[in-house]
């Protein structure tokens, strides 16, 4: 029996989305990493982003964690993994502290991590002790370790803000906003850490604003408990899986990744704007991105064009989410009306709004079995497929995506969590079904990682067939 671990941790939370979280965050990553301490850091929710800005930061890979899509006991084990070699956690809340069901507070308290605060003081004086009483008091069972002042101006300012602190709250210090440590954002969030060319000196230099403001001591230990581990089934030994990787197309969780490699899977990564053709391989990933803003070149690259088109055609497993399936349609057009022709393996059109089209959770009823995942998106596409599937929003969010599928290629604006079913996901990426079911048909092992992930997660059809059987 595995024995808790004790780490020290924090979750930095906020009152609402846009007050700085990632950037201070990250400035609490560097500082301890500059100091040699060894950093996890972890993000609340669906994220792409942020996590490559957190990556850099900590020099540690960043994982999601959520009581639905990841689950209690896969965001348990994550915790107690990282509490294992970790001197500090720090986990990134999602939107507002109380927002969402589940809400970032629903995890601090569910894991007895302290929320540390995070609150904006652009024109702001002692209203800031109000705010920062209100997220310590909201919830009178929520762990709570202090506040953080974020886009100060001067010395005096902070003082301020310090002074308007009442009941004992623990002051963590203050990032000025005349550091120039803001970091660049789009239309789905903030700009990939790989087009920030500068993004260590912005890191450097929110680490020392943070220092000289605030005490650089450990937190609390946090007691994380042992999780029960069970192991993933080799559902894809020897299977090679080609995924797409490049400016255009870098929206992959790392647990989804990791999960395919312990079920046997080699993965090879490819660039559909600069290589000429797919690597040798039996099943195609294309995972989200910004194929919007690379879209013409995208077109122009026609060897890759015909490389996917010929993969389908020979009956190959392809799973595209989101930017992966714009790739996939006839065209994409952007927001100043630039139309390029892409892949066109699925009959349609997209067309960039400059508005939201759908933030939601999502689950999904597929023939493999349910998967959890999310949809987060400014494009509206235009088809008359018919859906084999569509999401469901578990707080309803907006958002009920199609699924489309053509052969063995499935496509759809969710980003799916694979971990949250294995089954499910190695059937869409199996090379031949019927071989598949043929050698695992008298098999007699323990299940896979998923029915422990998934809570409420019922693998069926052609997931069941590649779900190992229990004695």
């Amino acid at each position: 029996m595995s024995q808790p671990r004790h780490c020290p941790a924090v979750l930095i939370a906020a009152p609402a989305s846009g007050q700085g979280k990632t950037t201070v965050t990250a400035a609490l990553a560097r500082l301890h990493r500059n100091r040699g301490r060894k950093v996890r850091v972890f993000k609340c929710g669906p994220d792409f982003l942020d996590p490559m800005i957190l990556e850099r930061a900590c020099g540690a890979p960043v994982y999601q964690l959520d009581m639905w899509m990841v689950g209690e006991q896969e965001s348990r084990r994550l915790l107690w993994e990282a509490a294992g070699e970790a001197d500090l956690i720090l986990i990134e809340g999602v939107m507002g502290l109380f927002d969402g069901t589940p809400s970032s507070a629903d995890l601090a308290r569910h894991f007895g991590v302290p929320v540390l605060g995070v609150i904006d003081g652009t024109a702001m004086a002692q209203t800031f002790g109000a705010l920062a009483l209100g997220l310590a008091r909201y919830q009178p069972d929520l762990p709570f370790a202090g506040v953080l002042a974020n886009r100060v101006g001067t010395l005096r300012h902070a003082q301020l803000l310090e002074g308007s602190l009442t009941e004992g709250l623990r002051w963590y210090g203050a990032l000025s906003r005349e550091t120039g440590i803001e970091l660049p954002s789009r239309h789905l969030g903030l700009v990939q850490a790989s087009e920030l060319n500068d993004l260590d000196l912005r890191l450097d230099a929110a680490a020392d604003a943070l220092a000289s403001s605030c005490e650089v001591a450990l937190p609390p230990a946090v007691e994380f408990a042992a999780p029960d581990v069970i192991d993933a089934e080799p559902l894809l030994a020897g299977v090679r899986i080609a995924v797409a990787r490049d400016e255009a197309f870098a929206f992959t969780y790392g647990a989804s990744l990791d999960l395919l490699r312990a079920m046997g899977a080699e993965l090879l990564f490819f660039s559909p704007i600069r290589d000429a053709g797919l690597p040798e391989v039996d099943s195609l990933y294309l995972p989200g991105g910004y194929p919007e803003l690379h879209h013409v070149a995208l077109s122009q690259n026609t060897t890759m064009l015909a490389a996917i088109r010929a993969h389908h055609a020979a009956g190959k497993p392809l799973l595209a989410e989101c930017g992966g399936m714009l790739y996939l349609l006839d065209s994409l057009t952007d927001v100043e009306g630039t139309r390029a022709e892409l892949v066109g393996l699925l009959a349609g059109d997209a067309v960039m709004q400059k508005r939201l089209a759908a933030l939601a959770l999502q689950a999904v009823e597929l023939p493999e079995g349910s998967l959890r995942g999310h949809t987060y998106h400014h494009s509206l596409t235009s088809t008359e497929l018919e859906p084999i599937a569509r999401g469901l929003s578990p707080n309803g969010g907006r958002g009920a995506e199609a699924v489309y599928r053509e052969g063995r290629m499935t496509a759809s604006y969710v980003h799916f969590y694979f971990p949250s079913n294995p089954s499910a996901i190695a059937a869409l990426f199996v090379p031949d079904l019927q071989a598949a079911f043929a050698s695992k048909s008298n098999r007699r092992t323990a299940a896979p990682t998923g029915d422990r992930v998934s809570s409420g997660s019922t693998p069926s059809n052609v997931g069941a067939s590649l779900l190992a059987k229990r004695p």
